[in-house]
């Protein structure tokens, strides 16, 4: 575990210049880069092949600079004082005066901002003056990378370095509600849709995605393996890589476990770790067992049939 100071500096250095560096998450493992730097936003765009029109998450280590970038309200303080650091994306109404290039926005006038909590990550966001645009470290539509070794095989040596910090515990992207206007949940995650209601003693609405991206995740193509993934499935072919949510007295070469004991928050950790197995074993077709659409289970179903592109 490179958890050392040497390291964050040879972070801050590629930083500093402008360039991209793959940083670890709680959630998944980010690209980041200078947020306030268009020269250093495009570099994120150009890299992932991504979209000028999917908005960037930028990562701030508290509120000081956040103040000088978005407008906060009383919503935003009862999450961030419940959630944060932690696996929560607030979208915020962004100040004319702030520095964060446009890019990063598609020049909208909202942002997504988010407080990690992974320690390696918090000590570089300490010692930076600037926030980091970061999303997944992965090229788009595929799988969002969970650890260094995915990083490497997403981009082998066309960044400029892995800040190592081990694989991601949570093990999908975070929970993304905007408090712009009504509270509402655009992207499920790693914060249960409950507990967000619970803390806000209100019932916030999950709007999925229409045809307009306004934050990331939302496309209707995402987190894939690249190979056809069918739901909701009792039974697979010996060639085809089935997914199981708990472990089968009979066991098969072509089982994948998500979990042995149907723990949904286990089986949310594994789903990346196992489509890239599969996708590495060269499996042609993916089949996955009945998941149960509550907590966990919500955001694991959200996330594999975008994986289908269905």
């Amino acid at each position: 575990m490179n958890n050392n100071l040497a390291n964050i500096k040879k972070s801050i250095f590629f930083l500093n210049k402008k360039e991209c560096v793959a940083i670890p998450t709680e959630t998944v493992y980010g690209l980041a880069a200078n947020a306030y730097s268009g020269k250093a936003v495009r570099k994120i765009y150009s890299l992932k092949k991504r979209p000028r029109n999917n908005p960037l998450i930028v990562h701030y280590y508290g509120l000081n600079l956040l103040k000088n970038d978005c407008e906060l309200n009383k919503n935003f303080f009862i999450l961030y004082k419940k959630f944060c650091p932690g696996p929560i994306t607030f979208v915020l109404k962004l100040k004319k005066e702030s520095l964060i290039s446009r890019i990063v926005t598609n020049n909208k006038k909202s942002l997504a901002v988010r407080f990690p909590k992974n320690k390696l990550s918090r000590k570089l966001l300490k010692l930076l003056k600037y926030p980091l645009a970061a999303p997944s470290a992965n090229i788009t539509t595929k799988i969002s990378p969970v650890s260094k070794e995915d990083v490497k095989e997403e981009f082998g040596n066309k960044i400029k370095f892995i800040l190592n910090g081990g694989r991601s515990k949570i093990g999908l992207e975070s929970t993304i509600i905007s408090l712009v206007d009504k509270p509402k949940i655009l992207r499920l995650g790693g914060i249960e849709r409950a507990r967000i209601n619970k803390a806000l003693n209100k019932n916030i609405r999950y709007e999925k995605a229409k045809k307009k991206i306004t934050v990331p995740g939302q496309t209707k193509l995402h987190y894939s393996p690249g190979i056809p993934i069918k739901l909701n499935t009792k039974k697979s072919k010996s060639n085809e890589a089935f997914i199981l949510i708990k472990k089968r007295k009979k066991s098969c070469k072509n089982y994948f476990y998500l979990s042995k004991t149907k723990n949904l928050r286990q089986a949310a950790k594994n789903l990346y770790k196992i489509l890239r197995e599969i996708k590495n074993k060269n499996y042609k077709n993916i089949v996955v067992e009945k998941i149960p659409n509550i907590g966990f289970g919500e955001t694991i179903n959200d996330r594999l049939k975008r994986a289908s592109g269905k």
